[in-house]
């Protein structure tokens, strides 16, 4: 079953439950398996989802506010638009997740909550894939910089230290324009968007390790 057309607000994810609406479940009582389900729009407000696995599931436009997510795998799920008020994040798993345009005010999360840490501060080293070629960069320690669930951070300015193959110079194409990274220089965006959440948005877009950027598909 792919679908959950109910009203689900302060719903208990208990075993009976779940077999109703045709979902399998662990041997542990409340450890819903809800990967890949469609919940876009569902009410699931004060929802016990505590420990459920939600990965890749589409809580599109979802009411969250208050939910109970601790340790919750939301790994890759699409929560664009959710209502997270008041959620509580702690030992969540939300790397990958897509969450653009949420509502996260007051949500609860420490540090054992997984893909929601803001980017690292200070002068980095960072390497990016531009147009199938390897890039050494310097974000400078006053350039703002984000990240949102990924590996993959935004800056607002970088600095060329080195192009892989030799090269001095590299224009890349993108959709806002061509982007020029030239040894030595540096190289602005078009613009730079300050919410973090929007990981494909304005910026120069790099990774922290060489192997990732190396892994990217662009």
């Amino acid at each position: 079953m792919d679908e959950i057309h109910y009203n689900m607000k302060c719903f208990e994810w208990y075993p009976a439950h779940l077999k109703a609406l045709g979902y399998e479940i662990d041997a542990e009582p409340k450890l819903a398996d809800l990967r890949c389900a469609n919940l876009r729009d569902a009410n699931l407000r004060d929802a016990n989802l505590r420990d459920a696995n939600l990965r890749g599931a589409d809580l599109r436009d979802a009411n969250l506010r208050g939910a109970d997510l601790r340790d919750a795998n939301l790994r890759g799920a699409n929560l664009r638009d959710a209502n997270l008020r008041g959620a509580d994040l702690r030992g969540a798993d939300l790397r990958g997740a897509n969450l653009r345009d949420a509502d996260l005010e007051g949500v609860r999360f420490d540090h054992t909550t997984v893909g929601i840490h803001a980017a690292p501060e200070g002068e980095l080293i960072g390497w990016g894939k531009k147009s199938g070629r390897i890039i050494k960069l310097l974000i400078p320690k006053d350039s703002r910089r984000s990240c949102a669930t990924t590996r993959k951070l935004r800056a607002e300015r970088v600095i060329t230290l080195e192009i892989m193959s030799g090269l001095q110079r590299l224009e890349h194409e993108t959709e806002y324009g061509t982007v020029v990274y030239e040894v030595g220089k540096e190289t602005l965006p078009d613009s730079f968007d300050e919410c973090r959440w929007n990981e494909c948005s304005n910026g120069i877009h790099f990774f922290l390790t060489r192997d990732e950027a190396e892994q990217w598909f662009c």
